[in-house]
């Protein structure tokens, strides 16, 4: 039966230094990139969300970082992101080549961005 994690702490304590490393500068890039986000475990993943609602899935995998979904607007940002996309909706950053921090915060302000707008005023 998998773990079942009760926070993202509990999820990152279980991965060695050098991925611990990663999962943490991840978690604070993306907090630092939308403001007021919050955290959660959703699929036994860290998943930061925004006004209560997952906004993006993260995950250690043995050799990369999976991040999950993507946003589909942006032509320019598709162009980027093309050498880490593993299948529609997902990236694979691979721990051997430096980790893209900046990218990984510019894919949670357009995914922030491309969000329906409900009675919120958009963010960042």
């Amino acid at each position: 039966m998998a773990t079942k994690y009760a926070s993202i702490d509990a999820y990152i304590a279980t991965f060695a230094d050098e991925v611990r490393e990663v999962l943490e500068e991840v978690r604070r890039v993306i907090h630092a990139s939308v403001p007021g986000s919050g955290e959660s475990i959703s699929y036994q993943m860290p998943t930061i969300t925004l006004d209560g609602r997952s906004l993006v899935h993260f995950a250690a995998w043995k050799h990369h970082l999976g991040m999950y979904p993507l946003p589909i607007g942006d032509p320019e940002l598709q162009r980027v992101l093309e050498p880490y996309r593993a299948g529609e909706g997902t990236a694979r950053f691979r721990y051997r080549d430096p980790i893209p921090y900046d990218l990984i915060g510019q894919l949670a302000v357009t995914l922030v961005n491309e969000r329906p707008v409900d009675a919120a005023v958009r963010r960042p």
